[in-house]
């Protein structure tokens, strides 16, 4: 696969489905496993990996990231290494609770979560924009590492969103032009003289079974 490509080629993944994501919560960095659907999820994009000749895996430290990370791994032979950069973004007193609760209690708030998260700003909340600086320095300096290799980067949603428009240079509102199901990947492609190029975007063929998430 991309046998021909000469430059560095980045498989960015998102976690495969926890029960945060089918309950409507905000998971932030509560430590949701997959579930049922989640592990089958996470089988299917391994077997995906296996016909990839990937040389590295950087994970989230959170369990349904490593959990996805860890199928990869075994499929590839490849050790995890865990990277606090590629976390998920912290949400203070939002995480783990019900979305319709939020939209209730913080209806302002809840509003710009819709329509423009980019602009969010809630106490002890992380912002879109110090995720996103966090998570492309981060690859940045892996890409160096790394150059002309490939990798892969388990993450979540709310990272890779804000990662992949850093990287395309996607100015704000991008959040919700970008959509990335669980379990799926994108391919980023890096060369030295024009930077990130997007090959392929929320692939999810693999997948036997997903719910698509639009909030």
């Amino acid at each position: 696969m991309h046998q021909d490509f000469k430059g560095t080629l980045i498989f960015l993944v998102r976690h495969g489905e926890c029960e945060g994501n089918i309950k409507e919560m905000f998971r932030g960095r509560a430590d949701f496993p997959l579930n049922r659907r989640g592990l089958v999820q996470a089988q299917d994009l391994a077997r995906e990996f296996k016909k990839i000749p990937v040389k590295y895996i950087y994970s989230s430290p959170l369990y349904r990231a490593r959990q996805t990370a860890e199928a990869i791994s075994q499929q590839c032979g490849v050790e995890i290494k865990i990277e606090e950069c590629f976390n998920n973004i912290e949400l203070g007193g939002w995480e783990g609770r019900f979305m319709k609760d939020i939209a209730e209690q913080y209806p302002e708030e809840w509003k710009l979560w819709v329509y423009n998260p980019e602009k969010l700003k809630v106490k002890d909340m992380e912002t879109l924009y110090d995720v996103q600086k966090r998570a492309k320095t981060c690859l940045d300096n892996l890409v160096s590492k790394h150059s002309g290799e490939t990798l892969a980067v388990v993450s979540h949603r709310a990272v890779l969103k804000p990662l992949i428009a850093a990287c395309l240079n996607i100015a704000s509102p991008y959040f919700w032009k970008i959509h990335l199901d669980t379990a799926s990947y994108s391919l980023l492609s890096h060369k030295k003289e024009r930077g990130y190029c997007m090959m392929q975007l929320n692939q999810n063929k693999h997948l036997k079974e997903y719910v698509t998430e639009w909030v």
